[in-house]
């Protein structure tokens, strides 16, 4: 179980980071485009949920 927590660990750490470097770089054309946000959007999404269904089903393993 150290494992797993180590990992969520981790995961959350390079979580941290990678939304301070996406804030440090402002976009000031944020709001033209649109179409372009969303897909980088929906593609985080779709990895952070990929990501956390592996990290559950490891932690389901272990245990």
């Amino acid at each position: 179980m150290s494992i797993a927590i180590i990992l969520v660990i981790v995961l959350t750490i390079i979580a941290i980071i990678s939304t301070i470097m996406a804030i440090s770089k402002g976009d000031p054309n944020y709001r033209s485009s649109t179409k372009r946000n969303t897909t980088n959007l929906t593609l985080i999404y779709a990895a952070t949920t990929v990501l956390s269904i592996i990290a559950l089903c490891f932690y389901i393993w272990i245990k």
